[in-house]
């Protein structure tokens, strides 16, 4: 248990029997610690939503607060970034904000966190850009080629640019998997490694002598907990917000194409 990536591991709850896709082989269909993270960060998003709406008031209490607010949040956030067409993408962005912080907020409360996951953001950013790329076809068609040739860039820089541009592109993915898996993970190991410097400076103190300095070191470090636990929830929502900005970016690129919104 003192190790900082035992909290990381995936356990199964209850196993169930196996899936086999053609093409691409077996898959596990067991339920484990991290579907169970992620179901109940759903169920608790659908909660709060039927809670919010069950019975709307002239005025509001403070959860209908608590909710008209989030929602006036992310809206303005969609309009802001991509323009007047930005509702039609409201309730993705909504979606994959309040999941993600949901996921990010069981964490620390909860022994898993499913964000720590690189196959849980994997997902979520390769849903994402499914979503950009589908988006971009169906409104371009084969203009979508101009995403990668700025405008006003002379021709005979657009043998430099274009491909530094799709190579852009297709990182878009990898980073958003990439920024919001390893923000969570690195902040959960800061965070067990302090909790266990604390434990063990006790449990030096307890020696006696020269080892008593063990305790006033262990408040120190149990300082660093707390100062790293409010910056961990600070963290939870700055990354469900970055990751729900960058896919209104994202979705802009393609929506507002050939023209600067």
């Amino acid at each position: 248990m003192a190790d900082p990536m035992h909290q990381f591991e995936i356990h199964k709850i209850v196993d169930l029997p196996d899936f086999t896709l053609p093409g691409i082989g077996t898959i596990d269909m067991a339920f484990t610690n991290s579907t169970l993270a992620m179901t109940l960060a759903a169920a608790l998003v659908v909660l709060f939503m039927a809670l919010v709406t069950a019975r709307p008031q002239v005025v509001p209490g403070r959860l209908q607060v608590i909710g008209e607010g989030v929602f006036s949040y992310i809206d303005n956030l969609a309009v802001g970034i991509i323009g007047h067409e930005g509702r039609k993408f409201f309730p993705f962005v909504f979606t994959i904000f309040l999941f993600v912080l949901v996921m990010n907020f069981l964490g620390l409360f909860l022994v898993f966190t499913a964000t720590s996951q690189l196959a849980v953001t994997a997902t979520l950013a390769a849903l994402t850009i499914l979503l950009v790329l589908g988006v971009g076809f169906v409104r371009n068609g084969p203009a979508m080629y101009k995403l990668f040739v700025p405008a006003g860039v002379p021709w005979y820089m657009l043998i430099l640019v274009t491909p530094i541009e799709f190579i852009s592109f297709l990182l878009r993915p990898v980073t958003l998997a990439l920024r919001l898996f390893g923000n969570m993970l690195g902040g959960h190991v800061a965070m067990k490694v302090f909790a266990g410097f604390v434990v063990s400076l006790i449990a030096l103190g307890m020696g006696g002598g020269v080892a008593l300095l063990g305790f006033p070191a262990a408040m120190l470090a149990l300082s660093g907990v707390v100062a790293l636990t409010a910056l961990e929830f600070l963290v939870a929502f700055l990354q469900a917000f970055v990751f729900a900005v960058l896919a209104c970016v994202y979705l802009n690129d393609v929506v507002n194409l050939g023209h600067h919104h």
